[in-house]
């Protein structure tokens, strides 16, 4: 395999605009309006509106939206994140049971289902993720995917969720770890790879996912890849970092999608059983796709 000169150099690109391979469609058809209509009446949260997700459209016209459970608001600050921080509002006892709703209601064939980072919480906020993976499977048959944080490293906080048995347990590693300091400043490297290896243990199908653009070198992204096959992480997404607000992180460049293809190649090759790699990935884009092709696989 031909080496990317490109990434090894790290060129800075024109952060002012945007190359022509981000350009979004904006087209809020019939299925974006029940989908808003829903989640609005229904008093939920999505990741794709509070992360500013530019698949928001693609995604929601689609009929698939990632829930967010336990508010809108995080306790930690990521240098990547537009999620807002600040100290949330007590867990609402009855979000599982709309969620399962919602996910009845749009007759999902995979749902995901994610969560902010409830720091000031026991457990971090695992009894009532692990409550709603319980509340889905009693309302409706589907697939269910969870997008956890690190709950700080604790075992029997991870492991409620692990024993609820969803059907993809995800944690994003987000990026390489010379750069966790400034992109995760509450997290750490260690708990990331070691998550994923606890759930790999406890039978789960594991999956992760890393930004580019932040300033990481080849190097680095392959060494973040080859430490995550290590820990038995199964599926991988790659996606570009775009800089939410002018407070946030920085772009550093913006890589080509002939270079997320090849991105895709090395992680193939480091021995991920699926890799999804483009500009516009996210954890959770395209994710019903993920696990159909993925459990063809199996």
């Amino acid at each position: 395999m031909n080496p990317l000169p490109i990434l090894e150099a790290g060129p800075v690109n024109d952060r002012r605009r945007l190359p022509s391979w981000f350009r979004v469609r904006v087209h809020p058809g019939p299925r974006y309006q029940h989908m808003k209509e829903l989640v609005d009446g229904s008093n939920l949260h999505t990741v794709c509106e509070e992360a500013r997700c530019p698949n928001l459209w693609d995604c929601w016209n689609r009929g698939t939206a990632t829930f967010m459970i336990l508010g809108d608001v995080c306790t930690r600050s990521c240098g990547f994140c537009a999620v807002a921080t600040d100290r949330p509002a007590e867990p609402d006892p009855d979000e599982p049971r709309r969620v399962a709703r919602a996910v009845r209601a749009l007759n999902l064939g995979h749902a995901v289902i994610t969560s902010v980072n409830r720091d000031e919480l026991d457990d971090g906020g695992a009894f009532w993720m692990a409550e709603t993976i319980r509340a889905i499977r009693k309302e409706h048959e589907c697939s269910i995917e969870v997008l956890i944080p690190d709950f700080k490293g604790s075992h029997s906080a991870q492991g409620q969720v692990f024993s609820a048995r969803p059907d993809i347990l995800n944690h994003n590693t987000e990026t390489v770890a010379r750069l966790y300091r400034p992109v995760r400043p509450q997290g750490k490297y260690e708990w990331s790879l070691e998550l994923i290896g606890r759930a790999k243990q406890s039978g789960l199908v594991t999956k992760s996912g890393i930004m580019v653009g932040l300033g990481e070198t080849l190097q680095e992204v392959r060494a973040a890849m080859a430490d995550l096959t290590a820990a038995g992480c199964d599926i991988l997404t790659i996606g570009q970092y775009l800089q939410p607000t002018p407070k946030h992180l920085p772009v550093i460049r913006y890589y080509r999608p002939d270079e997320f293809k090849e991105l895709r190649e090395i992680g193939l090759s480091l021995g991920f059983r699926y890799v999804e790699s483009g500009p516009l990935v996210r954890s959770s884009y395209h994710a019903e796709q993920q696990v159909e092709q993925f459990s063809s696989n199996r």
